[in-house]
């Protein structure tokens, strides 16, 4: 709640609550603030203090005022460039930006459970074997040889070769040699996208998805294609149409425990996308980045394609330690020259030492035992989670599996979102999983992080305002 301060105006407190907001990319560019009326109730203010509020807002640039429609926060300023010797970049399918989602992604909100958040709790994923590993890793002979150049440019041969072990068990077979390895999963999408894609290239997403790929793929450029996401795949109906009329040259897929929805693709609709693609000529990034909370027998694409038109990528941020930023991908020979070109000019090498013990990590089955410990906890937080949310009355709109739950709320959930930051709660809004954003009353929940009554408590307060 706003406090009366000798210091500081009611006006000035509010002010700078929604001005922190926007600058830690809390508020995206393009979003609505409260109309005044209902921002001095949830605030307990005068609607003349909120008017003084957005009037501060707007003298320094970060809102602006729509008339009979409300207060935006301002899109910021871009660069000026030299128009004549660089292409004009397409603008983004929406308000969301790159940085407005990894700024977001990284703030902390408060000491409180996050179910908008896209990993594990810490201590979930604490452990003694991986320091142990690094501290191995360490030795003054090792630490000399991994450090003191710049090490392999396809990345740690021992890690790729168990890397190559590993995809074996999924049935993706991959030899060492068409492995490289990458400071996270999301450096492998990105070393695809700049290896197979120009600027102006349309790129097929599935939609719902992950918000940043979105953002990532629109500051590069590329035309972004929507293909709507079911419980068997994508719509093989709408990507043919998409096919015919664009011809793109990429299509980027979490086949297993899709995100946001816990979706896995089924084989039909594998065996009729990987036709699709051969007959027009496209590429398919399998993101198995959540490979570690599924089943072994989950249908993947590079297991029915033989890495020929798909091309896989992994990590360990989401089941080990998210700052290791170790991810790989797996590739077709005739690709993987290339992709380590990017490779090269973007980063030049990758963490040996990390990459060593991890190798070790799972050399021992020491990661795996850890994964089957991270499913049974996550089970039982699954459980208790949908209860709550379903008592709360929220309508899961897909079978809870994986880490997410895609839940309908009823009520706007960007509107709900600003409510429940004033609680210290940052949620997922439907909105951030749309290419183009639009008002939802969806949301993402993290089963691991919303076990708390108390939340649930909140929550059903905050929707009764919003309604």
């Amino acid at each position: 709640m706003l406090m009366k301060s000798a210091t500081q105006s009611l006006t000035e407190q509010l002010a700078e609550r929604y001005a922190e907001r926007i600058r830690q990319r809390l508020l995206a560019p393009g979003a609505r603030l409260p109309s005044v009326r209902e921002c001095a109730r949830v605030h307990g203010v005068s609607p003349s203090t909120v008017v003084a509020a957005y009037d501060l807002l707007l003298a320094q640039g970060l809102v602006h005022a729509r008339k009979q429609r409300g207060f935006f926060v301002r899109e910021p300023l871009a660069p000026r460039s030299d128009t004549h010797s660089r292409p004009p970049t397409p603008a983004s399918p929406g308000p969301i930006n790159a940085s407005a989602l990894i700024r977001g992604m990284f703030h902390r909100v408060s000491d409180k459970p996050q179910p908008g958040m896209g990993v594990f709790p810490p201590d979930w994923l604490e452990t003694a074997f991986m320091p142990a590993a690094v501290r191995r890793m360490v030795g003054t002979r090792a630490l000399n040889d991994a450090s003191l150049h710049y090490g392999e440019p396809m990345g740690d041969s021992g890690l790729r070769r168990v890397l190559s072990q590993k995809l074996a068990g999924h049935s993706v077979h991959a030899s060492p040699e068409q492995i490289i390895t990458t400071v996270g999963a999301t450096h492998a999408l990105d070393i695809v996208s700049r290896t197979l894609l120009r600027p102006g290239d349309p790129v097929m997403v599935e939609e719902p998805g992950w918000a940043v790929e979105f953002a990532r793929l629109a500051a590069l450029g590329m035309r972004v294609l929507p293909v709507p996401r079911g419980p068997e795949g994508p719509d093989l109906d709408v990507m043919q149409r998409l096919a015919e009329a664009h011809r793109p040259k990429l299509y980027v897929s979490v086949s297993v425990l899709h995100n946001p929805t816990g979706y896995s693709l089924s084989p039909g609709s594998a065996h009729r996308l990987l036709q699709m693609a051969q007959r027009h000529g496209f590429h398919i990034v399998e993101d198995d980045t959540y490979s570690h909370l599924a089943p072994e027998h989950a249908t993947r694409l590079s297991a029915l394609d033989g890495l020929q038109r798909t091309i896989y990528v992994g990590g360990f941020a989401k089941i080990l330690a998210p700052n290791w930023r170790i991810g790989f991908l797996a590739a077709p020979p005739a690709l993987v020259e290339a992709l380590l070109d990017t490779k090269l000019l973007s980063t030049l090498t990758t963490p040996a030492l990390l990459e060593k013990a991890l190798a070790h990590c799972i050399e021992h089955g020491q990661l795996r035992r850890h994964a089957e410990r991270i499913r049974v906890r996550l089970d039982a937080a699954r459980s208790r989670s949908a209860k709550l949310a379903m008592a709360a009355g929220c309508r899961f709109v897909a079978e809870p599996m994986g880490l997410f739950g895609w839940v309908d709320t009823g009520v706007d959930t960007d509107a709900l979102a600003q409510r429940l930051l004033d609680d210290g709660h940052l949620i997922a809004p439907g909105a951030l999983f749309h290419a183009a954003r639009a008002p939802s009353t969806l949301m993402r929940i993290n089963f691991a992080t919303t076990q708390d009554a108390g939340f649930w408590r909140t929550y059903s307060r905050r929707v009764a305002q919003v309604t």
